[in-house]
């Protein structure tokens, strides 16, 4: 959990919480992003605020596509990949 909250810091500038075991950030357009591992996996919680301007929004999702990027070592399409395999299992 120390690294990842060393990413969620890079790619967040803003303090990280901890609570219950879990990593929490507002940044932006994310009203909250909660992080936290289970079952040797990564989970992610958001909560988009509806209110964010255009380019606020923009620049989250790069902040927040970026993070699961450096955490999981995987880029968008891998992930997704992993994600359908998860699925059909």
């Amino acid at each position: 959990m120390e690294r990842i909250k060393d990413v969620m810091e890079k790619n967040f500038p803003t303090d990280v919480a901890e609570n219950d075991g879990k990593l929490l950030v507002s940044y932006g357009a994310l009203k909250s992003v909660k992080v936290w591992i289970a079952d040797k996996k990564l989970c992610v919680e958001t909560v988009s605020n509806p209110d964010s301007s255009d380019e606020d929004i923009l620049e989250s999702n790069k902040a927040f596509r970026q993070f699961l990027n450096d955490a999981t070592g995987y880029d968008g399409k891998q992930r997704a990949k992993i994600a359908k395999k998860e699925v059909q299992s």
